[in-house]
């Protein structure tokens, strides 16, 4: 049972790797290092700079979502754990303090009580880890938004500062 968990808990982390690879940088278009000190280019320069900086504030508050959802989840696995160690402890007492000729049954259960309790501890540590890959799913999305619409933004920039120079 423990090989399995530790399959499926290395599986989470390597499709979260994966998904929290970084999209190829989308540059904007070459025009934008043609930008010179005129109005229009002045004006396009500090709408990118604001797009730049809005996505910055967006990627920091999917960061920080990452973040918040790592910690719930390793909080509920440490609950979770130490609950199962109290049920493991509780049930080893009850054999200790069992007659001798009652020690088998009272084994027999300590037995069962510990492998549920492990079981419900690795449900909760599975369940834990797929809320939080799929908050860190949605914050990567957030992610790939910002730097799309940051991208947009720019690419409007530089058009209309091209647009009023060319008047």
């Amino acid at each position: 049972m423990n090989k399995l968990l530790a399959t499926l808990i290395a599986g989470l982390f390597a499709t979260s790797v994966y998904a929290q690879t970084t999209a190829p940088a989308t540059t904007t278009p070459a025009a934008a290092a043609t930008l010179g000190d005129t109005k229009a280019d002045n004006k396009a320069k500090e709408k990118i700079a604001k797009a730049d900086q809005k996505e910055a504030k967006e990627v920091a508050k999917a960061d920080d979502k990452v973040a918040k959802a790592e910690q719930k989840a390793s909080d509920k696995k440490a609950k979770a754990a130490h609950k199962r160690n109290k049920k493991v402890a509780d049930a080893e007492e009850k054999v200790a303090k069992a007659d001798p000729e009652d020690k088998a049954k009272a084994a027999a259960k300590a037995d069962e009580k510990t492998a549920k309790a492990e079981l419900k501890a690795e449900k909760t540590a599975i369940n834990a880890d797929e809320k939080a890959q799929k908050k860190i799913v949605d914050a990567n999305a957030d992610k790939a938004k910002a730097h799309a619409k940051a991208a947009e933004k720019k690419a409007e920039a530089v058009a209309e500062a091209h647009k009023a120079d060319a008047k």
